[in-house]
């Protein structure tokens, strides 16, 4: 047999025969939290991984001998130095029946950070009284229904602390000032987020008081409306929509930052069909930035229906758009060019198409889009409706209407031209002057975000050097640029990186940011159509804005002949402008 090793022994002393008695094995260090021996380290720093992040190393406290020690003992300030779980430790469970901690020092068995600590005191206001219908569903059931519970949980919710007044922070919804909303309103059905406290002109609530109840569309996509923060239709939206749905053509006028997206997006996912894999909506808009924000509309309203929207634009990966529209879409935003060559390449097949919408029409059908447009219609079905929605009309609709629409259904909401809540200035200034015009402007007005508007690309970038140069922070975005330059500049702006951006005409056409309340035009615009979507950049869905314009002695016929076209007056700039004519306090 094969003989066994020894255990641990030492060899023979000459001392005595205790030397030949068996040895313990020898003590394994301790691992520190890195899995190495703790040799050579100091005592304290295997008790955590705080050492190795930089924080200065504590020695752990003591381990308390019994429990009233422990229970009246107060954990060390180090305490959150020691491994997690080390403070919350407990005794046997023989010890604790023998001696519990007292109630007034069980929070001391808790690290610091976790004892409760101690808050003023708010009297609580008396519970409203619950609704007669929820007191009669309760009578008659016998428990409390859904929505009973739903009030009374929101009756027991402690009252907000009162907020002062402050200044709108960049980049930041005002909305989040607004108190919770009660059960029976609109925005509360579907976890809305709260209602936006700042006023609203006649361009948006002269409804008739119609609800999108009323239009019977599906739960879902009424889910995604009252989740994106709608609450009632705005005027063109109760004009468009339940036309929308009977399948006839429309030929929209409405005012910039009216809802006119919705008005279009709304209507059209009620009529996808997520079961059938094919391109069912095609959305045409002129711009590359505005597809991407349509798109986002889409997303966010149609959120629950199971869609897939798709976005082509030029200046992106022409292979990926192949690949793309390879697998099952149903919405496709696109500009004409991208949309005409995919179509000429037998990839996006539109003979299911059953809408299809132009946003920015009198854009889309100028010269510069009109044979693209012409050559689409070519690969559409007769029977596909055709939504056109603008703000203005130029005598060319006629045309396109006569030659591609069945007896449109025409929507006119243009008693006047401007927007209500947007106040109007001129500054007469030198063209040497306007840079040091536009410092005081920077610096007397109440600016949460700013456009401003140049008539070339290289006055663009010149501009937003000059803006830098003076210390504001400063974006600029125009047609020359790289698209992924061009994104990077939309979205950084949009979610509030910067205040100011230095744009071309490029930024004029449905670019919807709701934090622009002052809109500054650098070089005054030629023609009244460029000033009317410039001006519409603020004042959103009908809030306030202002529109100040630096008008040279070349300038000043187009000022005449601007007011005459729009009807609307233009008044010279006061000494000092009133913050509540374009900003909101709160």
């Amino acid at each position: 047999r094969q003989r066994q090793p020894a255990p641990h022994r030492q060899s023979p002393s000459r001392r005595g025969p205790a030397a030949h008695t068996m040895q313990p094995p020898m003590h394994q260090p301790p691992l520190g939290p890195n899995g190495q021996p703790t040799h050579g380290m100091p005592r304290y720093q295997h008790y955590g991984a705080q050492t190795a992040q930089g924080q200065m190393p504590m020695p752990p406290p003591s381990r308390p001998q019994s429990a009233a020690q422990y229970a009246g003992a107060p954990v060390p300030q180090m305490a959150h130095y020691a491994p997690h779980g080390y403070a919350q430790q407990a005794l046997p469970p023989q010890q604790q029946a023998q001696q519990p901690p007292p109630p007034q020092q069980q929070h001391m068995m808790l690290p610091p950070h976790m004892r409760p600590q101690s808050a003023p005191h708010y009297p609580q206001p008396p519970l409203p009284q619950q609704p007669p219908h929820l007191q009669h569903a309760q009578q008659q059931l016998g428990y409390p229904t859904h929505a009973a519970q739903h009030y009374a949980a929101y009756a027991q919710q402690p009252p907000a602390q009162p907020q002062h007044a402050q200044h709108v922070p960049l980049a930041a919804s005002s909305a989040q000032h607004a108190a919770p909303p009660l059960p029976d309103q609109p925005s509360a059905r579907a976890g809305a987020p709260p209602k936006d406290p700042r006023p609203k002109t006649e361009d948006v609530t002269g409804t008739r008081g119609n609800d999108f109840e009323d239009y019977f569309l599906k739960r879902e996509l009424l889910m995604g409306i009252f989740e994106a923060g709608f609450e009632r239709p705005s005027p063109i939206q109760e004009e468009s929509i339940p036309i929308a749905l009977a399948g006839r053509d429309i030929l929209a006028r409405a005012k910039n930052g009216t809802g006119k997206t919705a008005a279009f997006v709304i209507p059209v996912l009620e009529r996808v069909d997520p079961a059938k894999a094919a391109i069912q909506i095609v959305l045409l808009v002129p711009t590359r930035e505005l597809a991407l924000q349509t798109s986002q509309v889409c997303k966010d309203l149609g959120k629950h229906l199971g869609l897939e929207i798709m976005v082509s634009t030029g200046g992106t990966s022409l292979k990926d758009d192949i690949l793309r529209l390879y697998n099952t879409v149903h919405i496709l935003v696109a500009t004409p060019g991208r949309l005409l060559d995919l179509a000429n390449k037998g990839v996006a097949v539109l003979n299911q198409v059953v809408a299809v919408v132009m946003d920015e029409a009198d854009k889309l059908l100028s010269p510069d889009f009109q044979a693209l447009i012409e050559g689409l219609f070519e690969y559409l079905p007769p029977t596909r409706q055709i939504l056109c929605y603008s703000a203005t009309f130029p005598i060319k609709v006629k045309d396109f209407k006569d030659k591609f629409m069945r007896q449109p259904y025409e929507i006119n909401l243009m008693e006047e031209l401007t927007l209500k809540g947007v106040t109007q200035y001129y500054a007469f200034v030198e063209e040497r002057q306007k840079v040091q015009c536009l410092n005081t402007l920077f610096a007397k007005l109440q600016i949460n975000q700013s456009i401003i508007f140049c008539n070339s690309v290289n006055r663009v970038e010149l501009l937003a050097k000059k803006i830098t140069e003076l210390g504001y922070s400063c974006f600029y975005i125009h047609a020359k640029m790289l698209q992924s330059h061009r994104n990077r500049v939309f979205h950084d702006f949009r979610n509030g990186a910067c205040r100011n951006l230095v744009s071309s005409d490029l930024f004029t056409r449905g670019i919807d940011i709701p934090s622009v309340n002052v809109v500054i035009n650098f070089d005054f615009p030629r023609s009244a159509e460029t000033y009317l979507h410039r001006i519409g950049r603020s004042g959103r869905f009908g809030h306030l804005g202002l529109a100040v314009n630096l008008i040279t002695f070349d300038d000043r016929f187009n000022l005449y002949k601007i007011e005459k076209d729009l009807e609307t007056t233009i008044q010279p700039i006061p000494p000092s402008v009133n913050p509540e004519l374009y900003a909101f306090s709160g």
